[in-house]
Parts: structure tokens; C-alpha cells; sequence
């Protein structure tokens, strides 16, 4: 086992805001090579993430983002479950980065499941209408993955979970949240935005 000393632990929570004995058991894992330590934590993280989707987040940051003309603002509110992530710079980060997002991808609800059921319905009636003569050649079954992977669609362009990361544009922005669930060891959850445009 590889010698750890106070301060190797410490600068390693400081970088992943993992708890003390897990940062100590990752770099005692990595032979106490810090990259390595910050790759175990995460892979750990990752695994934890599913479990931690129902711990209460009350805790959190707000960011507001007013972009350069004073035109466009974004408000975004950030949960975990402590004041100590909270504070950490990983989430302050993460709480611009998506402000950015929201100016720019113009989302309508965070998540799929706030989209209200009459707005799926029009959705649905707007699919079935553009592609009728489609429709009309295909088996009811095929209609129905037809009408479901275009839904899907809707989804990503208007619930910020679903949307393609405006920084990495081959994750969603549901896969960045759980890598913050797997860096901080702690329930992160978009709460809520809220994006003003003077005149729109």
C-alpha cells in the first residue's frame, strides 16, 4: 500500500469533492498518483450515481448569466446535498456552463416528465399529420416507433435533460449532470431555469 499523507487527501477532495476515506482508499488504490486517484473516484462515483438520485438536494447555487448588450439573462438553480459542495468551484462551474446552455439551446422544461400531457398530445397530432402518407403504408406497430423516436426528438430540442451539451455535443446534458454525481459523491439536480429576452 502505498503511503498517503493529510495533504495528498485533502488536495484530492479538494479536486473531486469526494469524502476524506474515499480519497484516501483511491490514492492508497493508485499507488498515490493523483490522476489515477481522480480516475478511481469517478469510475467509483459513476457507479454510485443511481443510487444517489434519490437523496435530497437541498442545497445549492444559483448563477445568473446576463449576456454582453444586456439583452438576454439566464437564472439556473443548481441542488446537492451539502453546503460544502455547494461552495466548491467544480459547481460553480457547472452552474455557468449550463447557464450558457439555457441562453443558448433555449430549453422549455427542465425535464421530460414536466412536459404536460396536452403538449405531447399536439406533438403527436403535429407527427401524425406531417407524415400521413408515411403513416398510411406502415403497419400500426411501425407507426407507433415512428411516432415514439419523433417524440424523442421533441424531447431533446425542448427538456434541457435531453438536450446535446452545448460544450460536448456528444453528451446530453443528463450524462454531465450524473458525472457531477459521480465527481462530488452527492445528488446533483437541476432544479429550475428561467431565460428573459427583452421583447421576446
Amino acid at each position: 500500500m502505498a503511503e498517503v499523507s493529510a495533504t495528498m487527501v485533502k488536495e484530492l477532495r479538494e479536486r473531486t469533492g469526494a469524502g476524506i476515506m474515499d480519497c484516501k482508499v483511491a490514492l492508497q488504490e493508485s499507488g498515490g498518483d493523483a490522476e489515477k486517484a481522480v480516475e478511481y473516484i469517478k469510475k467509483k462515483g459513476l457507479a454510485k450515481a443511481a443510487k444517489k438520485a434519490g437523496a435530497i438536494a437541498a442545497e445549492g447555487v444559483v448563477h445568473a448569466y446576463i449576456h454582453p448588450g444586456s439583452r438576454i439573462g439566464v437564472l439556473v438553480e443548481v441542488n446537492c446535498q451539502t453546503d460544502f459542495v455547494a461552495r466548491t468551484d467544480k459547481m460553480k462551474e457547472f452552474a455557468k456552463a449550463l447557464a450558457m446552455h439555457v441562453l443558448a439551446n433555449k430549453p422549455t422544461w427542465v425535464r421530460k416528465e414536466e412536459v404536460p400531457a396536452e403538449a405531447i398530445e399536439k406533438e403527436k397530432a403535429l407527427i401524425l399529420a406531417e407524415s400521413a402518407e408515411e403513416m398510411a403504408k406502415k403497419p400500426e406497430a411501425a407507426r407507433a416507433k415512428i411516432v415514439e423516436g419523433r417524440l424523442q426528438k421533441y424531447f431533446a430540442q425542448h427538456c434541457l435533460l435531453e438536450q446535446p451539451w452545448i460544450h460536448d455535443d456528444k453528451k446530453k446534458v443528463e450524462d454531465v449532470r450524473k458525472e457531477m454525481v459521480a465527481s462530488t459523491g452527492e445528488n446533483v439536480s437541476i432544479r429550475r431555469f428561467a431565460r428573459f429576452e427583452v421583447g421576446a
